[in-house]
């Protein structure tokens, strides 16, 4: 009944096929205006337009843009964490900032979450909660790579590569790297994890047993 009310608001879409649930569109839009825009800059405005409805439904399904903010990066990071073999974790995760989902949901990745929080980096309290969490759940797969007593540490220290990585190419553009390649960085980086997370599997490109 409440979500049938709630849908009700929604603006109508011309020629297409029945639309997805309100809430769906509200959350499909959120990420992609938050791995574009981050927290601050991506407005409730600008989120209820892109996903065709009325501002109100938005505080209707989440009550906050916070809420919002926080469930859309917990449904990216466990879809990509249930979409990918821990052994590919680290290329996926990489490739989906080195070459993010274009705007019809194409491109080499398909997970926005550190994208998202990327994007997000000193929007307070709203990030640090949703960084925590979604950096305890991949650094858990990732320390299952590791048969190391110091595996936590491990998957502790290849997290923050990433995130470094992800910081420099796509929040601050640093060259050369914002220009590199986005599968040569890939594969430099996976040859160099592979040192500490034995499980991974090989550089993309490379077979398993080539330095």
């Amino acid at each position: 009944m409440v979500a049938r009310e709630a849908d009700a608001g929604a603006v109508p879409s011309q020629g297409t096929p029945p639309a997805r649930s309100t809430r769906e569109r509200l959350l499909a839009a959120a990420s992609g205006l938050f791995a574009e825009r981050g927290y601050e800059r991506a407005t409730v405005r600008d989120i209820a337009a892109r996903a065709g409805v009325n501002q109100a439904l938005l505080f209707r399904h989440f009550g906050s843009k916070r809420a919002l903010f926080g469930e859309v990066v917990a449904r990216d990071g466990a879809e990509q964490l249930r979409n990918t073999p821990p052994e590919r974790l680290v290329e996926t995760v990489l490739m989906s900032m080195l070459a993010p989902p274009t705007a019809d949901g194409g491109g080499a990745g398909s997970s926005r979450s550190l994208e998202t929080l990327l994007r997000s980096v000193g929007a307070g309290d709203e990030v640090s909660a949703a960084v925590t969490a979604l950096g305890d759940d991949y650094a858990r797969v990732l320390a299952g790579l590791s048969g190391a007593d110091d595996s936590g540490v491990r998957a502790d220290l290849a997290l923050a590569w990433l995130v470094g990585i992800g910081l420099m190419r796509v929040v601050v553009g640093t060259q050369p790297l914002a220009d590199a390649d986005a599968r040569e960085v890939s594969r430099l980086v996976v040859g160099t994890l592979g040192h500490l997370l034995d499980g991974m599997a090989p550089p993309p490109g490379r077979d398993a047993g080539h330095d």
